[in-house]
């Protein structure tokens, strides 16, 4: 039968009450809580392997142990269930510690269930180790939403709309901040830090959040990738984020546990209470939350007021003059006019960019585009759908000739040429729905002038008036067969001014 151990604390002091104090075996036993046949069996086997005080004294526990019970022990004698391989199965749908019987058919002489499951657990205590956070002042923000969502109600229609709840937290004081946004999308999660930080009056070193996707586009235990804007809110605000790993609450466990007050303190206190606007709802927080920051701590005895204006304030980075202006990245393609498409609105860049992809930025009052890292265009933002907002610097150098035109300009350089080419020019920009739409034809008349001389184009607008064609073509058909050489039946007064047309019967035919 194996011999049941004692514990290694008690071994040694049953030697010293045997061969020092000169105690009884009854006495010893009755002093330490055990049988006399233990304290026997003890002095027994440690006299037998040669032990005296002296050289126990020198031992360790563990090596005290091993001397007296020597190698008989059951610990080497039977194999310990693997716990590791044990962890991995119980995770298998329908896996129970009934794995015990799995280990009695490899090993029958093995441990009873007890102590097989007891074994188990003592392993499971000990991968619970956790290494504690040292916050140091002005270091870290913690922000994060709470699970539990406050609610208004639409007094128009009664509906009840549920918002979010952020929470931001200090990692040396506790100091924290909330309010309730409508949504988790990226305006509102950048918006709740902005207020966050001019909360604190100040910026930490590191900002730690979740990994939701307001904040990270990549989640990733190792290399996050932040989202655009949100990194560029850092920037502005001279911080750095550093999400918490996936499915790792506890590297942020400070606002973990700022949540948790925020639910108790504030939330639970507006049960009984009904909001009518999202304002009306932020106002009592705010005041519910300066009654929190005010309450004494239990751990510490101070408020986190009070840690607040001794550890962190004094650390906080100053907030820049400036407050971060939202704006949301998107990538665009440069159309073949070069103009790229923003919220169905037209914004024109450098002409040369054509075909490319490029990053728009887009603020509430601007659109900035952006390639390779270089802003190449802004300009004011336009709600108008389907408009065009050009700069003349961004086209082509004949596209900005053309631009230089205009139908007033167009009209008093045909009147140097003549009159009836001035009321051709005129007729060709009101017969177009959009005088621009004319203006190819009247460049093309400015053309015949210089191939032809503004004396036969002057003629030929004059036979084109009259025969009622109003396009280039005609014109220059005119010109090319010298029809303008030939006098019309009358050339005082255009055709469109008079009663009188070649191709009119007039009255008297019907008499």
């Amino acid at each position: 039968m194996a011999t049941e151990r004692l514990s290694m604390r008690k071994i040694r002091e049953i030697l010293y009450l045997k061969w020092v104090g000169d105690r009884r075996n009854r006495q010893i036993a009755e002093s330490l809580h055990v049988s006399v046949g233990k304290v026997s069996q003890v002095v027994q086997r440690a006299t037998a392997a040669g032990l005296d005080w002296p050289r126990a004294e020198t031992l360790s526990e563990a090596e005290l142990e091993a001397t007296v019970y020597g190698t008989t022990s059951r610990t080497l004698r039977v194999p310990l269930p693997d716990p590791k391989y044990l962890n991995a199965e119980l995770r298998k749908a329908g896996v129970t510690l009934l794995l015990h019987l799995e280990y009695l058919e490899q090993h029958p002489d093995g441990y009873r269930y007890t102590q097989f499951c007891d074994h188990y657990r003592r392993w499971l205590k000990t991968r619970g180790l956790v290494m504690r956070q040292v916050h140091r002042a002005g270091e870290k923000m913690f922000s994060d939403f709470a699970g539990k969502k406050p609610h208004w109600v639409d007094p128009m229609t009664g509906e009840a709309h549920e918002a979010e709840l952020f929470v931001a937290a200090l990692g040396a004081s506790n100091y924290t901040y909330a309010e309730a946004v409508d949504s988790q999308k990226v305006g509102d999660w950048i918006g709740c830090h902005t207020r966050a930080v001019e909360y604190f009056g100040g910026c930490t070193q590191v900002v730690v959040p979740d990994q939701l996707k307001s904040g990270v586009t990549r989640s990733c235990r190792y290399e996050p990738e932040i989202q655009r804007t949100y990194e560029e809110w850092s920037h502005h605000y001279g911080t750095v984020i550093i999400p918490a790993r996936p499915a790792r609450p506890r590297d942020k466990a400070k606002v973990e546990v700022a949540v948790q007050v925020v639910e108790r303190w504030i939330l639970a206190r507006l049960r009984h209470h009904s909001f009518f606007s999202l304002a009306a709802l932020n106002a009592r927080i705010r005041e519910l939350l300066e009654d929190l920051n005010a309450r004494p701590m239990r751990h510490y005895g101070q408020s986190r007021r009070e840690r607040f204006e001794s550890l962190d304030r004094p650390a906080l980075t100053a907030l820049p003059e400036q407050r971060f202006v939202y704006a949301e990245w998107k990538t665009v393609g440069v159309n073949i006019d070069y103009h790229v498409v923003v919220d169905h609105h037209c914004y024109s860049v450098p002409f040369a960019l054509v075909r490319l992809n490029l990053d728009a930025r887009i603020s509430i009052t601007t659109v900035e585009v952006f390639h390779k890292g270089e802003r190449v265009a802004a300009h004011a933002r336009s709600l108008t759908r389907g408009g065009f907002t050009t700069n003349p610097a961004h086209m082509p150098k004949a596209h900005q000739k053309h631009l230089e035109w205009s139908p007033a300009r167009l009209v008093n350089w045909a009147r140097k040429v003549g009159p009836y080419t001035a009321m051709l020019v005129e007729a060709i920009l009101n017969d177009r729905p959009h005088p621009e739409q004319g203006y190819r034809s009247c460049l093309g008349l400015l053309r015949l002038a210089r191939v032809y001389g503004a004396e036969r184009l002057e003629v030929a607008s004059a036979r084109s008036l009259n025969v009622r064609a109003r396009a280039y073509r005609d014109v220059e058909s005119i010109l090319k067969n010298s029809l303008d050489r030939i006098a019309p039946r009358n050339t005082d007064v255009p055709a469109q001014h008079s009663a009188e047309h070649e191709n009119l019967r007039g009255k008297t035919y019907y008499q």
